[in-house]
């Protein structure tokens, strides 16, 4: 159909566009991860709502990092009520006891939020709490929604250290299916997840060029990699609670 044609125009548009328009914001983002990884430090992946999806998928990944602690939160995320789950990331005040649930040190670990419409006071506050005990600050959203947003309060992308703008529009839906209808087809998954491996790829490229042997999980179908990912488990292990 047309509409699915459109969709995946769209899609493809916005993630070419995006990548583009990210390319510096990538490299920052991977210089400061590389550092950290060489520092025995952790890449902290949080996002409340669908946004979890974010730190499952750098988490435990084939071909990923090894050094990605995600921060999952069952009430932040959806399968426990997706309804709660909404209402709580609009709450102030939250970000503290989310955040000293792991063992974040600042001297060493770098932390990742996303939000696509970048006006949620939870992600912004997780943000504004981890920049303010000293630990460095990723973000993946999109600056337009943030913009478009009449939310309360700062945006995602004026508190974070680096920003990787999705470029979806306002309330992420690409494609019209008639006036009295909502539009359908989000993009920001699609381009985010992108946008986040590519910052972890170049993250690990760096660490190679500058001759560390970078900790990379393989995945589980292929030869020895019993053996190896438990190896890299076990280096982890204590300061993973998710392992």
């Amino acid at each position: 159909m047309n509409e699915t044609s459109e969709y995946l125009d769209m899609t493809e548009h916005t993630l070419h566009s995006a990548i583009e328009r990210a390319s510096d914001s990538i490299s920052a983002a991977g210089r400061i991860v590389s550092e950290c990884f060489d520092r025995d430090g952790l890449l902290y992946v949080f996002g409340s709502g669908h946004s979890h999806i974010f730190a499952e998928e750098a988490f435990y990944r084939a071909g990923g990092a090894a050094r990605v602690c995600p921060i999952l939160v069952p009430r932040h995320m959806l399968h426990e009520g997706a309804i709660q789950s909404t209402e709580l990331e609009r709450e102030t005040g939250l970000a503290g006891d989310l955040l000293d649930r792991y063992s974040i040190d600042e001297s060493s670990d770098v932390l990742l939020v996303v939000s696509n419409s970048g006006a949620n006071a939870l992600p912004v506050e997780v943000a504004q709490t981890a920049r303010a005990r000293g630990v460095p600050v990723i973000a993946i959203t999109s600056v337009a929604y943030a913009n478009a947003s009449t939310n309360p309060g700062a945006r995602l992308h004026q508190v974070a250290d680096v920003v990787l703008d999705n470029l979806c529009p306002p309330g992420d839906a690409l494609v019209s299916l008639g006036e009295k209808l909502p539009r359908v087809g989000p993009a920001s998954s699609v381009v985010g997840l992108a946008l986040l491996n590519a910052v972890i790829v170049d993250a690990l490229a760096r660490q190679c060029a500058l001759g560390s042997r970078p900790d990379i999980y393989l995945s589980a179908g292929m030869p020895d990699a019993r053996a190896h990912n438990h190896q890299l488990a076990e280096l982890f292990r204590q300061r993973n609670p998710h392992i």
